[in-house]
């Protein structure tokens, strides 16, 4: 999601509120789960302030969970 909006981490931390730290543990390879519950929340709704849209993997019919950009 943050490529689709070309953020770096520093832009990504900067719009969600959290250290830049905090961003590379979450895409670490033990993902969101290294995170709290809010963290995860603030991340998310800097990405939708930002156009991207989460997809729902039950509504998509061609596959699972998803991003796009808002149009």
């Amino acid at each position: 999601a943050r490529a689709l909006l070309d953020w770096t981490q520093p832009k990504l931390a900067e719009v969600a509120k959290l250290s830049v730290p905090t961003i590379r543990r979450m895409e670490s390879d033990r993902g969101p789960s290294a995170s709290t519950e809010a963290n995860v929340e603030a991340v998310r709704r800097a990405l939708e302030e930002g156009g991207v849209v989460f997809l729902d993997p039950e509504n998509c019919k061609d596959g699972g969970a998803g991003v796009r950009l808002r149009k």
